[in-house]
């Protein structure tokens, strides 16, 4: 598996890495024996980098990713978030940054995960009534103890990346990007870059559509939380097919999945990207894993860059 080094703090990981969160919530029910044979296997395969959140589940998706975690603690790359509140009952409870919230979500998670330290400790989303400095001054006190190797930030904008990173190094940030989802090229991608930050894509298969498996909502499950995301009404659905049918097009020419060749695609982005799809099957974890080995040449490249000009129906959420 290709490892990359993710910006200049020295974070080190596998390039493709294994989003957790549908193993838990979102996306129907999901077997917990099944999961954790996808975990295993993802750490069999060199799939090192683990994303996960105290949200998700809620709280069920740490205590899961803690049991595969035993016996391969040090060869796994974990990261996990706080900062989106839910109760046990699944309930929201809002956005929180406070120092004492910090330090409280972090010691909540390293119990669930059964592990003293977190590699990368993400704030999920920013809090608009704390200031970034007090939310990272917390973190980077978790870092001086030893609970928290490196720090990230999630779906934050360029001024608030800055800020943070002022306070102490900030050496991710995750956010949505895809062959659909590009608004982070304008700003946040140079910040970034300009900062040594690296960057992590979450959803990098536009939520499965890219995949090709998606064409209409009939193949979506009930209670999948995509039936109520505009980009999933039957009408931008119809017209989004274009962009899934092209990558499919390319990717019968280069004798490759859908999957892949999306995936190849955002690698080629940036020299410190990594991306985590989330997948509950293993066929699906090898098939995604083996994308960090598909070189696409310029002119593949420019054919799915040009896909973004006729734009995307529907917004992110």
């Amino acid at each position: 598996m290709k490892q990359i080094k993710l910006g200049s703090q020295g974070l080190q990981t596998s390039a493709i890495g294994l989003g957790c969160m549908g193993m838990s919530d979102f996306y129907g029910g999901a077997s917990e024996a099944q999961s954790l044979g996808v975990l295993e296997r993802a750490a069999a395969i060199g799939c090192s980098f683990w994303d996960t959140a105290d949200m998700y589940g809620p709280f069920t998706n740490e205590r899961l990713v803690g049991k595969a975690l035993q016996g391969r603690r040090a060869q796994i790359t974990l990261a996990t978030k706080f900062g989106v509140s839910r109760g046990e009952d699944g309930s929201w409870q809002g956005i929180k940054g406070g120092a004492d919230y910090v330090r409280a979500a972090c010691d909540a998670s390293l119990q669930r995960l059964g592990t003293d330290y977190i590699d990368l400790y993400y704030q999920h989303r920013v809090d608009p009534e704390t200031p970034i400095e007090e939310t990272v001054g917390a973190m980077a006190e978790l870092v001086k103890a030893g609970k928290v190797r490196y720090l990230g930030l999630s779906e934050a904008d360029a001024e608030t990346i800055k800020r943070a990173h002022a306070v102490h190094p900030i050496s991710a940030l995750q956010t949505e990007y895809s062959l659909w989802s590009r608004e982070v090229e304008a700003e946040i991608l140079p910040t970034v870059q300009g900062l040594g930050i690296g960057f992590v894509a979450y959803s990098p298969l536009g939520r499965g559509f890219l995949s090709g498996k998606i064409r209409s909502r009939a193949d979506l499950a009930p209670g999948d939380w995509r039936l109520t995301n505009p980009r999933f009404s039957e009408e931008a659905i119809a017209q989004n097919l274009r962009l899934a049918d092209a990558v499919a097009e390319l990717a019968s020419e280069l004798e490759a999945s859908p999957a892949q060749v999306a995936l190849a695609w955002l690698l080629s982005r940036a020299p410190s990207l990594a991306t985590i799809p989330g997948t509950r099957k293993i066929e699906r974890l090898e098939e995604n894993c083996a994308a960090a080995e598909l070189q696409l040449g310029e002119d593949q490249l420019a054919r799915l860059d040009a896909l973004a000009e006729a734009g995307v129906a529907g917004e992110r959420y």
